[in-house]
Order: structure tokens, then sequence, then C-alpha cells
């Protein structure tokens, strides 16, 4: 069996080609052996990850601690909460401190009397809470106010004097009219979700 020229050429060309990809191939080593010995190598060291276990030991053994005293916090959080103005709406937060008020003026000796009432508006405390005021007016005496303020502030709900505004006092009497300001802490879900810029 005879080669013919162009059939000659091509076995050169053949055994040429692969003579290069020859060279190629021991020169560059193989791209399988490549990929599976990158895939074989470890990715940490032994010392690496024994150390990172001792550290996921150390963070569990806390963990007991960290829900008992989640739970503690939890609790007294709980409590506090009670205190805050009970209502489902800023508004009815706001009638339940103009109730506290009247309660804590009716009981004092005298009795005080609740004049006007006025509701601010609600506004944000801090991140969980807000605020609900009620201004209300009143004609007492100054030690009726003191003692006023001192039955308010041993009230269970958080409510506290925000302000307090004296008028000209009768000087026969003694009484002063005044106007007091009184803020108590609601939930922050109570309070409205103010749209557009605030105005100035």
């Amino acid at each position: 069996m005879t080669l013919q020229g162009r059939d000659r050429r091509a076995l050169l060309i053949l055994v040429a080609a692969l003579a290069v990809g020859a060279v190629l191939y021991f020169t560059s080593g193989s791209p399988s052996v490549a990929s599976s010995a990158k895939a074989a190598a470890p990715v940490e060291s032994i010392e690496r990850t024994q150390k990172r276990l001792a550290n996921l030991e150390r963070q569990a053994a806390t963990l007991d601690s960290k829900e008992t005293l989640l739970k503690q916090v939890s609790v007294e959080l709980a409590d506090r909460e009670k205190a805050l103005i009970p209502g489902d709406t800023a508004e009815q937060a706001q009638a339940q401190l103009l109730q506290i008020l009247k309660r804590v003026a009716g009981a004092q000796n005298p009795p005080l009397e609740i004049g006007q009432a006025d509701f601010a508006r609600p506004r944000s405390y801090g991140n969980a809470y807000g605020l609900v005021a009620v201004s209300v007016t009143m004609n007492c005496h100054i030690e009726d106010l003191v003692n006023f303020l001192t039955a308010l502030s041993a009230q269970p709900e958080l409510a506290a004097t925000e302000d307090i505004r004296f008028g000209t006092s009768n000087p026969k009497q003694k009484i002063i009219p005044i106007r007091l300001t009184v803020a108590g802490v609601i939930p922050r879900r109570l309070v409205p979700v103010q749209k557009g810029l605030p105005t100035l």
C-alpha cells in the first residue's frame, strides 16, 4: 500500500501537531491533574479547625447563662411595661392619662378640681416607646400642688410632670392658677407615622 502525496502531507501535519501538543501537555501539567490537586488540597489546617472548635465550645458554654439572663430581662421588661399608659390608640391613652390626673386630684384633701384639658400630639420617645401629653388647668394653694405632684409620682403608671406654669395668685386667698402638663409613656405602635417633610 502506497501513500499518495496528499496523505503524506496530512500525516506529517498530524505528527507535528501531536508533537507540539505533547510538549505543551508535559510542560504545563495535565489540566485534570491540576484541578484534582486543587480539589484535594485542604482548605484549613487541623490546628485552625481545632481553634475554631474550641471557640465554638466556649460560646456554647455561655449560652445557658445568656438564655437565663435573657429570660430575667424579659420578665423585668414585661413588669415595667405594665406601667405604660393603657389604650388601643393614642387618643385612648390620652383619655386614660386625663383620668389618672382626675383620680389623683379627687383623692387630695381637699379634692382638687381640674378645669380645661388640652391634648398634645403624640410623639416618639426613643426607639420603642411614645409619649402622650395632657395639659390641665387648676386653681389651688401651693401646698396642694406639692401634694398633688407627690401623689402623681407615686402612681403605678409611667407619667411625669413635663411643664408647670403659674398665673397671678389671689393675694387674699393665696390660690394660684396653674397650667400643668403631664406626659405618659405609651407603646411606640400607638404613635402615628408622620408623612412628608417636617414643617419648620
